[in-house]
């Protein structure tokens, strides 16, 4: 049919404008939720680092790649996290992977949300003991699933701080308290919350009033850190154990100079200029607002992520192309990147989008919705 949405090479990338085919489309499909790639002092820090360091450590963490940086970056991060030590690993996916084969024996259990992030699942997949699924975001299916475990030596429960399919929020005050009472050890990636949620950033923990109630708190850099990687903190035994043990870290070149200097510029920004997240969620509550009153059906979103729920493979390609078509840069999503039934395109807010921006793409989602009979 002459659609395909995936694998766009964008030509130019300015924040919330980019460039493809040499028409000029606002980009909504981006996970750079505070808009730091183009932050000054972000982007000076990684350059700096690149003429001080040059481009590539060249080698893994675990022989001749550790930097003062990525030990100056760990520290920055545990203490941000209210966490005894943290692990930093050069991709986020690699992060999950690295911390939980190695984490789950044979005799143990890991259990994890059914909508966890593929990384996740791959992780899960690689460690040898015994796996379980809950339904989504559902206490009692966890209960069950915890109750089914009690033969285990150890039990990790493993959920998202916020989907990133769907922009809802794990219930961690819930779960905690269930884990709790099976002596369970907990697992957070709170990719998509870092940043965003909570008075200071601190992530759906904060935002929930949890952080010395879970174990172990993911994160990646890929989104409101403006660079690429991600990391992992805990318990500094726990994170020695990871340090020592995880093939995905030790077998990686390490992350580069200039990824660590941004992250360390960005992390600075984050604790420094709070109004940046307050930009971000003005901007949410406009769109989410707008479109909703729309009629569009956007799930149970509570964050800058926009979906936008269509229900099948074909209307979802048609609608991204349509989009796309007017002038906007979003996401498609088909089965099995969310279930059967729940295909969709995905939108994220930036702090750096303006209001002018985004009322130019209110006006496209009503004129492309009508045109296609999703909206009235």
């Amino acid at each position: 049919m002459g659609i395909y949405p995936f694998f766009k090479a964008i030509e130019k990338l300015d924040g919330t404008h980019v460039t493809v085919n040499g028409r000029d489309l606002i980009m909504v499909g981006s996970n750079n939720y505070l808009g730091l790639t183009t932050h000054p002092k972000v982007r000076e820090a990684a350059m700096k680092a690149l003429r001080e360091y040059g481009t590539s450590c060249s080698g893994s963490r675990f022989l001749n790649g550790t930097l003062e940086l990525h030990e100056k970056l760990e520290a920055a991060l545990a203490e941000f996290m209210g966490k005894e030590a943290a692990q930093v690993f050069s991709t986020g996916f690699q992060t999950n992977q690295g911390v939980i084969a190695p984490l789950i024996g044979r005799s143990d259990t890991v259990v994890i949300d059914r909508l966890v992030h593929a990384s996740i699942v791959d992780g899960v997949r690689l460690a040898f003991g015994k796996v379980r699924r809950f339904k989504h975001n559902d206490i009692e299916s966890l209960r069950r699933n915890l109750e089914a475990s009690a033969d285990s030596s150890g039990i990790l429960v493993i959920v998202d701080g916020v989907y990133s399919m769907e922009g809802d929020l794990a219930p961690l005050p819930e779960i905690v308290g269930t884990c709790k009472e099976f002596g369970a050890r907990i697992m957070v990636d709170d990719a998509h919350g870092i940043g965003v949620l909570g008075k200071t950033g601190r992530g759906a923990l904060e935002h929930f009033g949890v952080t010395d109630d879970v174990d172990l708190v993911m994160g990646t850099f890929s989104k409101s850190f403006a660079s690429l990687g991600g990391f992992v903190a805990g318990d500094a035994r726990v994170i020695s154990y990871i340090k020592h043990h995880s093939r995905a870290l030790i077998f990686s070149a390490a992350m580069p100079p200039s990824a660590l200097a941004a992250v360390l510029a960005a992390l600075e920004v984050i604790q420094t200029e709070p109004e940046i997240r307050q930009r971000l969620w003005e901007n949410t509550e406009f769109l989410l607002r707008s479109v909703q009153s729309l009629g569009f059906e956007t799930g149970p979103t509570q964050t800058p992520i926009v979906p936008i729920i269509v229900g099948d493979d074909i209307r979802a390609a048609l609608l991204w192309k349509m989009l796309f078509d007017e002038g906007l840069f979003t996401n498609c999503v088909v089965a099995p990147g969310v279930p059967q039934g729940q295909q969709r395109i995905r939108m994220c807010l930036m702090a750096t989008h303006t209001r002018e921006d985004l009322e130019k793409v209110v006006d496209i989602l009503a004129r492309v919705g009508r045109r296609m009979g999703l909206i009235q």
